[in-house]
């Protein structure tokens, strides 16, 4: 159960050291709204539940940032950890490696669909990117295509915030960080809710796998190294493409010699009830980039996992990757995340993200009734999205900065659920979440609304 006091003006040291020395990371958050309430310092975790410095508990409904998919508090990664980095922490990535390198490697591999057998290992989701951008540029060049270079990308997709993978954020800031990457270009992405032509299910999925053909013919196929999307794109409001989208982006890819790169990092190791996402599409992409749950948050290690045709050209003489990253294949980060995935195996987590995933959307579904509630999306796992709209009959969003979605933000927390309320609120919680901790979520969610909704009753039509 969640623990809460009034909220209190007093603060814990931590917190005040904290506002005076840490640079949070945020793009939605401003700083007077951090100094104004105080930065939330979480010192422990159990499962699903978080305890701040003020000794209060919530329920993790956001798993971090889905990632702890294993829960926290597992002491056996931190002891596979600290065993790891006593026998040998460090090795340079580029001249030599290590046995937990190695091991993570041959895992990955048995676990990737299709003919994913050659890893590439990084810190994280971003770096995984910019990797596979690499990856692809460089083999199409070594295949012949020096001028296959552009990169399709997807409306509203998320891909990270180093510079080449910001270039294929929809949500990047051309204020503060233009021109971006050269070469990129977006096509519309699957949504049954607010569908970019007008059109219903598959129809309006094929409708956008043929806009990314059209993509690719418009700016020549000869300049097209790759196209990227994640198979899920919780960033985009976690809308649900039917198989027939996925598919057919793969033989159009195929047709046009044109790298398909699905990032996993967010729908990787179980969160969606399978262990990748592309599983439920029946396909094999030629790259995958992965983070988040590969480690389950516990040490920064990320992947791309690449075909063996893609692979084999950077064997041949003088082909090398022209790419190096100091803390790829860390010996300690292996380890965890090695451990991690031995966890998700042994306790059968990503059948229970599944059975789960179906428990919490069958709870969320009496949220329909609030006026603020236009969709609700999920049901493959523990990935779900709550559309919220001014006006059911116009499905206008509220703007993720309007008191209604920043207040509701702040409720939830109140009452002890950490989430992230934008324009969808998401909850994807860790894949150990019980029944009652999926009970809880909805009732704050549904109580939380319940005040919103008549704070703000004048604006909802």
């Amino acid at each position: 159960m969640t623990t809460h006091e009034p909220v209190t003006t007093e603060r814990h040291a931590l917190e005040t050291t904290a506002i005076q020395h840490l640079w949070p990371h945020s793009n939605d958050i401003e700083w007077d709204e951090f100094t104004d309430r105080g930065l939330r310092v979480f010192v422990s975790g159990d499962g699903s539940t978080l305890t701040d410095a003020q000794g209060r508990t919530y329920i993790d409904g956001l798993a971090g940032l889905f990632l702890v998919n294993v829960g926290h508090g597992r002491t056996e990664i931190a002891e596979a950890m600290a065993e790891q980095a006593r026998r040998i922490a460090y090795t340079s990535a580029s001249v030599s490696t290590n046995p937990a390198a190695i091991r993570l490697a041959e895992t990955v591999a048995s676990l990737t669909p299709g003919d994913l057998n050659r890893i590439f290992f990084c810190s994280g989701g971003s770096e995984a990117v910019e990797t596979a951008l690499k990856i692809a540029k460089q083999v199409q060049a070594l295949r012949g295509f020096p001028k296959r270079y552009k990169i399709i990308g997807r409306r509203g997709s998320y891909h990270g915030t180093t510079f080449g993978a910001m270039s294929l954020t929809a949500s990047a800031s051309e204020r503060y960080f233009g021109p971006f990457m050269a070469g990129v270009s977006r096509v519309p992405s699957p949504n049954h809710y607010r569908n970019d032509f007008g059109l219903e299910g598959e129809a309006g999925d094929l409708m956008c796998a043929r806009y990314v053909e059209q993509e690719i013919l418009a700016q020549g196929p000869e300049h097209v190294a790759a196209v990227i999307g994640e198979p899920i794109s919780a960033a985009n409001g976690t809308h649900l493409p039917s198989p027939v989208y996925w598919q057919e982006l793969r033989r159009i890819c195929d047709r046009h010699g044109v790298l398909l790169i699905m990032d996993e990092v967010i729908t990787g190791y179980g969160r969606t009830g399978k262990m990748f996402a592309a599983e439920h599409y029946g396909i094999v992409p030629d790259l995958m980039t992965m983070a988040k749950g590969l480690s389950s948050g516990y040490a920064p290690i990320g992947a791309v996992a690449v075909r063996d045709e893609v692979f084999e050209p950077f064997k041949e003489h003088g082909n090398a990757i022209n790419h190096l990253l100091t803390f790829g294949g860390h010996a300690v980060a292996a380890a965890a995340a090695s451990k991690n995935i031995e966890i998700l195996q042994r306790e059968d987590l990503v059948a229970r993200s599944a059975e789960m995933g179906d428990y919490l959307m069958e709870l969320a579904e009496g949220l329909r009734s609030h006026p603020t509630v236009g969709d609700i999306r999920g049901g493959l796992g523990l990935l779900t999205a709550i559309d919220l709209v001014k006006s059911k009959d116009s499905k206008e969003a509220w703007g993720t900065s309007h008191p209604f979605i920043k207040g509701l933000a702040l409720r939830t927390q109140e009452r002890g659920l950490i989430t992230r309320v934008w324009d969808v609120l998401h909850i994807a919680p860790p894949l150990v979440l019980t029944r009652s901790e999926a009970e809880q979520i909805i009732d704050i969610v549904d109580t939380c609304l319940t005040e919103a909704e008549a704070a703000h009753a004048s604006e909802i039509q």
